[in-house]
């Protein structure tokens, strides 16, 4: 026989769970759009965001449902220490995707570079010059100066650093308004 006070109990907890963790989401996910608006970046760049948003609440809620539905706290350990191995092991076959997807993330929320930004990529090899079209999930798409449109893994432009330059219009505004 089913204790109804409990099962009434877990399925008001679990009704609270979900309100509070939708809640969340939802105004974070709001958090975000303004925060891309004001900073102008596109809703593309904003995508891998929104992704490892929905990731986290999801994951907080299916853990949350866990403890409250009785299931024991060592079991989820250990299914999350079993996905986290089989996750390890892919990445350090692919570490270049993980690593791409963090240097996006750096890139949306504390670089200072831009959509339509020129911009010089730090290169002792090559001579990257030009202006950002758009930055995605894994690469930064430019186009140089001489017309080429090239694609560079995120993970370089943090790791080779780059230089924002000013556009030529507002080199010669900046010449006008001096004059």
């Amino acid at each position: 026989m089913i204790d109804t006070v409990s099962f009434k109990t877990e399925i008001l907890f679990t009704i609270i769970l979900l309100v509070v963790v939708f809640s969340l989401h939802y105004l974070n996910k709001n958090a975000i759009r303004r925060f891309g608006r004001s900073s102008s970046i596109d809703m593309n760049s904003r995508k891998v965001i929104f992704y490892l948003n929905n990731l986290l609440f999801f994951v907080l809620a299916f853990v949350g449902l866990s403890l409250i539905w009785g299931v024991n706290l060592e079991d989820i350990s250990l299914f999350l220490s079993s996905v986290l191995a089989i996750l390890g092991v892919g990445f350090v076959a692919q570490w270049s995707i993980l690593s791409n997807l963090t240097a996006s993330v750096i890139l949306f929320f504390s670089h200072p570079l831009r959509l339509g930004d020129r911009i010089r990529v730090m290169d002792k090899d090559f001579d990257w010059t030009g202006k950002v079209e758009d930055i995605s999930g894994f690469y930064l798409f430019m186009r140089t100066d001489d017309g080429k449109r090239i694609t560079i893994p995120t993970n370089l432009v943090i790791q080779k650093g780059i230089e924002i330059l000013k556009d030529e219009k507002e080199e010669t505004e900046i010449v006008n308004s001096d004059q």
